[in-house]
């Protein structure tokens, strides 16, 4: 297993339980006990969780919101597709990022890029988001700046949604966008089940040079309650369980697979 899906690992162990030992790490992952150790001094490095004596807790800032959010079906897909999304962002770019599970495995990813930090005091990335559980994940690593939105909080998404979050999605632009939505449709395209989230995630995609849909292969076919104006999306990231005809379809619908 790679150094960054058993950090992820770690993260998630935290995020049901609120403490991990060495011990149930190695059992977990297979690992060898001093490989552990230097996981979970990374992750301490990163302000990620706490150490404590024989293993660590989490951080409250990063892990104290419910845990039917912070675990859904498709982690691993989830995981592919963060990966894909977070190897596109470079030095200095401004990154918009809705809520959701995705957008989310998307920002522990960015926050786990180490080239992505610059001398001591030097922010390197800027990234925008409407969702409050991705502002506090990311409020801890001091080379990121973080915009968030105002609004009023939707409390089933943790996004801020409404006229305050659009007024100031329409004051700046971003180089790179990408989007959770609840459903996709070759025919009538992206879905959400909120009309507020909705207005939101089209100025993500407006605001961005290049935007993208990021959803996981069990949500291709599946509608929701509102559509989406897609003009200028740029296109969509999905898992490798999206079976060729899905991906056939969407590529000729406009809205281009990009793994």
């Amino acid at each position: 297993m790679k150094r960054e899906e058993r950090l992820n690992h770690i993260l998630d162990l935290l995020a049901n339980k609120g403490q991990i030992d060495v011990d149930e790490i190695v059992q977990q992952l297979g690992t060898s006990p001093a490989t552990a150790r230097r996981d979970l001094d990374s992750l301490a490095a990163a302000s990620l969780l706490t150490r404590t004596h024989g293993g660590a807790v989490s951080n409250t800032v990063a892990y104290d919101l419910p845990s039917r959010y912070q675990r859904e079906d498709h982690d691993e897909e989830k995981i592919q597709i963060a990966k894909v999304a977070a190897a596109m962002v470079n030095r200095d770019m401004v990154v918009g990022l809705s809520g959701g599970t995705t957008t989310k495995a998307i920002a522990t990813e960015l926050s786990l890029r180490q080239d992505l930090v610059g001398e001591p005091g030097r922010v390197t990335l800027t990234v925008v988001t409407n969702a409050v559980n991705i502002a506090s994940l990311l409020a801890v690593r001091p080379h990121i700046r973080v915009m968030v939105t105002g609004g009023v909080l939707n409390d089933r998404s943790y996004e801020l949604v409404g006229p305050l979050a659009q007024s100031s999605l329409s004051k700046i632009t971003m180089d790179l966008s990408f989007l959770g939505v609840n459903g996709l449709d070759p025919e009538d395209g992206l879905m959400v089940g909120d009309e507020m989230e909705a207005a939101v995630n089209e100025l993500l995609i407006r605001q961005a040079t290049h935007s993208y849909v990021v959803v996981d292969s069990s949500k291709i076919g599946r509608r929701s309650f509102v559509i989406l104006d897609r003009e200028n999306l740029t296109g969509v990231i999905t898992d490798d369980k999206a079976s060729t005809e899905q991906r056939e379809a969407l590529n000729a619908a406009g809205m281009p697979v990009v793994n």
